[in-house]
């Protein structure tokens, strides 16, 4: 038997995107970048894509195939079939060997299950390990889009890069404001998630990948990319300097009414460190109270056991990934940071309930804390 606790999980990829945004162009796009040798590709819909030297999985039919020295299989079974099967495949040598995975998921998919799916499995868990969330946003359409399905705003805002298709498309002062006003938009519902688009070459794997918990380069979770701490201003806009794109100096303003206002992206901080106990039983709430509406939550915590080693957190929803302790700080910021993607919670209610496990004050914080920890000792929390 395959000692997989021996292996490093292969670093994992989501493109997403909404129909028509453009996905299957990019990723077409993308495989012939030689940065994507040695990637598995699973498509999350029916379809098949001829490669030259990857694999291309589609959890369609039950058949398999070989076409010009390129493995193509479609298996009848949900996502977590598919890559148990990619994965002991790979172990056993009847495949070429892959050391990153990218799926493709279909235009109207809500982003979750698919997170949650490769955070949840225990098996999935040891051998692969979420990385990026990719998502095409068309910029013609993209507005319109938004306005009208709930699916593409979870796809966007769990995104931490986000590539603009079809700019080209917008022409003159009118089509410049129009990109202006989605990229505010986008930055509001992704305040941290990097911008780019098809027309300026950014949209590589070498720009797209090692955005998550996994960089191959430094051997350690990729921490400050995705901690910005700085994009989730009190503003609330998240707007800073993009990279290719003009700054006018003017302001757009959107309809208040629009259903996305729901979806907030903030960030707590709290120098104070949080015992390992602490710290489960803060997730344990936060999964209890707010579980559906938690989008997405990035983290460093500081722990009482350990100060000088903080722990990486990750989830989706109810579904954490396991903590990952990192060796030392990534920066000198010894605090720890939350980063939070959410429908309808404000940022005041899990600061309270935050500082509540980390003031070591006998105030009401530490008084909640206590008796929290008590319900838990007696079986009141379980879940």
């Amino acid at each position: 038997m395959t000692d997989t606790a021996s292996k490093a999980p292969i670093p994992l990829s989501v493109l997403t995107g909404f129909l028509g945004a453009g996905k299957t162009t990019v990723l077409n796009k993308l495989l012939q970048d030689p940065g994507m040798a040695g990637t598995a590709v699973i498509i999350n819909e029916f379809g098949e894509i001829g490669l030259d030297h990857l694999l291309v999985e589609t959890a369609d039919e039950n058949v398999m195939e070989m076409s010009s020295g390129c493995l193509c299989c479609t298996i009848r079974g949900d996502l977590i079939d598919t890559m148990e099967d990619l994965m002991k495949r790979r172990d056993e040598g009847t495949i070429m060997a892959f050391d990153r995975v990218m799926i493709e998921t279909t235009g109207l998919a809500d982003p979750a299950p698919i997170l949650h799916t490769i955070m949840n499995h225990p098996w999935l868990v040891a051998r692969y390990r979420l990385e990026s969330v990719i998502t095409i946003v068309d910029a013609v359409n993209g507005e319109a889009t938004l306005d009208a399905h709930g699916e593409s705003v979870k796809q966007v805002a769990v995104a931490d890069r986000l590539v603009l298709s079809k700019a080209d498309l917008l022409v003159g002062i009118e089509g410049e404001e129009s990109l202006e006003s989605l990229i505010v938009r986008l930055r509001k519902l992704a305040p941290a998630a990097r911008i780019m688009d098809t027309l300026s070459g950014e949209a590589t794997p070498a720009n797209l990948f090692n955005a998550g918990l996994y960089d191959p380069e430094s051997k350690s979770p990729d921490v400050k990319r995705w901690l910005a701490e700085e994009a989730y201003g009190s503003d609330g806009k998240g707007r800073r300097r993009r990279s290719g794109h003009h700054h006018h100096g003017h302001d757009h303003h959107h309809d208040v009414n629009r259903h996305d206002d729901h979806i907030k992206a903030f960030c707590i901080a709290a120098d104070e460190p949080i015992s390992a106990t602490s710290f489960d039983l803060f997730l344990e709430l936060l999964r209890s109270y707010h579980g559906p509406n938690l989008l997405r939550m990035k983290g460093i915590v500081k722990v009482e056991e350990d100060p000088e080693r903080p722990f990486i957190i990750h989830g989706v929803q109810h579904v954490f990934h396991p903590p990952v302790q990192l060796e030392a700080w990534p920066d000198e910021d010894k605090r720890s940071r939350l980063v939070f993607i959410t429908r309808d919670v404000e940022k005041a209610e899990l600061e309270k309930l935050f500082t509540a496990f980390t003031d070591r004050t006998q105030g009401a914080g530490a008084a909640f804390r206590d008796e929290t920890l008590s319900l838990r000792s007696g079986g009141l929390l379980d879940q």
